[in-house]
């Protein structure tokens, strides 16, 4: 079973907000990038509660599943020297609307 690197709880306007369990320890929030311009920037950005921006979130739907979640690539000093790689799904046993930040070894 996976270990979830935080949780993140969806608000009515469709962004997240929680913790991040990593280094930091930090509150995060993930809000939609409203200034997309191109198909590979983001469709949200990941940022702490401080404003430092610690990353990235893409739409994607599950190959077997064809069910759509957020693919999110974090990458900070205060995380460590590598880029991690999550996504963002549904939290079993939590209430809708409550999702884990799953990590992802393949990216």
């Amino acid at each position: 079973m996976a270990q979830a690197l935080g949780y993140v709880s969806q608000s009515k306007d469709g962004n997240f907000e929680g913790t991040l369990a990593l280094g930091l320890k930090s509150r995060i929030s993930i809000v939609a990038n409203d200034n997309k311009t191109a198909d590979k920037q983001p469709d949200f950005r990941v940022f702490t509660n401080d404003g430092a921006e610690i990353g990235g979130g893409w739409n994607r739907v599950g190959k077997t599943s064809g069910k759509p979640y957020i693919s999110l690539t974090l990458a900070h000093p205060m995380i460590g020297p590598r880029k991690i790689y999550a996504n963002l799904g549904r939290a079993n046993g939590k209430p809708k609307g409550d999702f884990a930040i799953l990590w992802n070894p393949v990216g």
